[in-house]
């Protein structure tokens, strides 16, 4: 397997030496990165954190909750997000006008905002998503907003999630994300903004 001894003037016991001695520093090159120790165990890779808020942030940006919860506004390039009023939702002080009459071929209906929607299953307000402790998110859980998406109710046990809000494709990020996520809600600036609730088909909110 390891071929012929050499011929010449190189003895059996010199060769045998060579051969220790490629043998040892074989071991010492695998033994990088083994701990000391009884048995000799590979030391553990660093401990990577699963929730991130910069992962939370880039979620965030990249799945489209400024187009529905940072109030949209004209400006001088066309409409575009509020972000002073970032992630806040629909501005209590807006009052929307009934729903038009819908029906084929326009099914729903969204107001300039980009936060009042109105469809079959009513008019939706998207909601506010900072961590104001009345308004928003503050007394929510990672739990409860984990649950929340996985279930497509509010609190995650109260009532649906009423359209437009796409929880159906949301609950199929991986804990780690919507944890991330969550992390990073907690950390943006507070807005107090009190989002009026769901109106069903008929006008009358639970």
């Amino acid at each position: 397997m390891f071929g012929s001894w050499p011929r010449g003037a190189m003895s059996r016991k010199k060769c045998i030496s060579m051969w220790l001695a490629a043998l040892g520093l074989a071991v010492v090159a695998g033994c990088q990165g083994q701990t000391p120790g009884a048995g000799g165990e590979k030391a553990a890779a660093p401990a990577v954190a699963s929730v991130s808020v910069e992962r939370g942030e880039y979620l965030i940006k990249t799945s489209g909750c400024h187009d529905c919860h940072t109030p949209w506004a004209m400006g001088p390039n066309g409409p575009a997000p509020d972000m002073t009023r970032m992630l806040s939702g629909h501005p209590e002080g807006l009052t929307m006008p009934p729903a038009p009459a819908l029906g084929m071929p326009w099914m729903w209906a969204g107001a300039a905002t980009m936060t009042a929607f109105a469809g079959p299953w009513g008019v939706s307000y998207s909601a506010n998503l900072t961590p104001d402790q009345n308004t928003g998110l503050g007394i929510w859980t990672e739990e409860m907003f984990v649950n929340a998406i996985r279930q497509g109710k509010h609190m995650g046990t109260s009532r649906e999630i009423q359209p437009p809000m796409p929880w159906q494709q949301y609950r199929n990020m991986t804990d780690e994300d919507l944890k991330s996520v969550f992390a990073y809600l907690r950390t943006i600036p507070p807005i107090v903004n009190h989002v009026p609730d769901w109106e069903p088909p008929g006008g009358q909110g639970d």
